[in-house]
């Protein structure tokens, strides 16, 4: 049972990733799934979230109108589309779940699974 974050990579500032979280071993159907970045030597911290009991979404300001997060029921996968990304956007990006249909906010020690994480570089 894992979760498995891809989709990063290096980018040019005001370029665009789309990074995928995707589930082994069981469905993210009916669980609100975050996502977390950390930069090295600093505290991990939340992002963006969706719930799964009416598909609100919810962002931290400093990604507000530049990010989107979303689901693909079939595939049980989320999503996280950046744009205009910037130099401070660098971080390995996780995401996340703590098994209950709605965001909960982002205390991290919440969070059961785990995907292993994926690198987002952004060039100045």
């Amino acid at each position: 049972v894992q979760l498995q974050a891809s989709g990063g990579g290096l980018v040019q500032s005001g370029g665009s990733l789309r990074l995928s979280c995707a589930p082994f071993g069981f469905t993210l159907k009916n669980y609100a799934v975050a996502w977390f970045r950390q930069v090295s030597g600093k505290e991990r911290e939340g992002v963006s979230c969706i719930e799964r009991t009416d598909g609100s979404t919810y962002y931290e300001d400093f990604v507000k109108g530049r990010f989107t997060i979303s689901v693909d029921n079939a595939r049980s996968t989320v999503y996280l589309q950046m744009t205009s990304l910037k130099p401070e956007d660098t971080a390995i990006y996780y995401c996340a779940t703590d098994f209950a249909p709605s965001c909960n906010g982002y205390t991290d020690w919440l969070y059961d699974y785990w995907g292993q994480g994926t690198q987002v570089t952004v060039s100045s």
